[in-house]
């Protein structure tokens, strides 16, 4: 298959689409070698995931994608490294596992800004003074709320990768991508442990309720029409957000919508009256969408 002979004939069809795939040659380019592009050039998901791009009115590449994660890491870095310095974590397990998620995030700090160099883009920057940080105002005095802007990160966290690794398929950045995913996870499974709540989330989420954290785990947010972020020294695209399809909320019950597929009701469909809608629940993380997490009313409205 000859990939540019596709992109030709395209052309003869939309005249637009050489326009439309100048800046993605930077996706095609930044794969590897010449044998991985090859290989991967004449892959339907990397066809597909390509032609995605090029036609559904956003401006991301592999870099902005990994720049998104990159501004969430360096938030959560930077919030471990003021939570630690503050003195208020008791001595022991909890200072040890605090230590060691903030030892992850800076790993994955260095891991995403190497691999967003390799691939041609520019990392977006942050340190305790300067780019993207939390902001030292809103960390709490107590190690109870501490542990709360904790909880909202990582799960916040979780959400924002599974909203837009699909959009990997067909790069050889999917799969590492997932491994941070899957440790975001454990991440917030253990600082809910730590502070006396379910692992999963659950309608009973104290923090649900909360006024400072209640939007993280609802549905849309108040308002975003950004297609570009400018942070940290460099700007990346995300998605458009539509207001009329949110995210659904986390303590959503009804799963397996796409396309004209209706969701099922969960609890409708187990089989057994011993399943709660609590549980139902509790079975799915739910993704958000690159706009709601950067939105004010989440995780953009902790940056420093």
């Amino acid at each position: 298959m000859n990939f540019f002979n596709i992109i030709d004939l395209l052309a003869e069809a939309d005249p637009d689409v050489l326009d439309r795939f100048s800046s993605r040659r930077a996706v095609f380019n930044s794969l590897g070698t010449v044998a991985q592009r090859t290989a991967l050039a004449t892959s339907p998901l990397f066809l597909g995931a390509l032609f995605q791009k090029a036609y559904a009115g956003t401006a991301s590449l592999p870099t902005d994608i990994l720049n998104y994660a990159l501004t969430l890491e360096l938030l959560e870095a930077d919030f471990y490294r003021q939570f630690l310095a503050a003195g208020q974590i008791p001595a022991g397990a909890d200072f040890n596992a605090i230590t060691v998620i903030k030892n992850h995030e800076d790993v994955h700090v260095a891991y995403l800004r190497t691999a967003i160099i390799a691939a041609g883009g520019t990392p977006v920057s942050g340190t305790a003074t300067t780019g993207i940080r939390f902001n030292p105002s809103l960390l709490p005095a107590t190690y109870a709320d501490q542990l709360k802007y904790a909880q909202v990160l990582e799960d916040t966290g979780v959400r924002a990768y599974k909203g837009r690794a699909a959009e990997l398929i067909g790069t050889d950045l999917l799969t590492p991508v997932l491994q941070i995913h899957s440790i975001e996870a454990r991440h917030a499974a253990h600082i809910r442990t730590m502070r006396g709540q379910q692992p999963w989330v659950s309608l009973g989420d104290d923090l649900a309720t909360d006024a400072r954290f209640q939007a993280a785990y609802t549905s849309g947010v108040a308002s975003s029409t950004k297609t570009a972020i400018a942070l940290g020294g460099t700007t990346y695209g995300i998605p458009a957000y539509n207001p009329a399809q949110p995210s659904p909320a986390e303590s959503n019950q009804q799963q397996g919508a796409a396309g004209t597929k209706l969701a099922v009701l969960i609890t409708t469909g187990i089989g057994s009256t011993t399943y709660l809608a609590d549980d139902a629940a509790a079975a799915f993380d739910e993704p958000l969408q690159a706009a709601e997490v950067l939105d004010s009313s989440r995780a953009g409205g902790l940056l420093a």
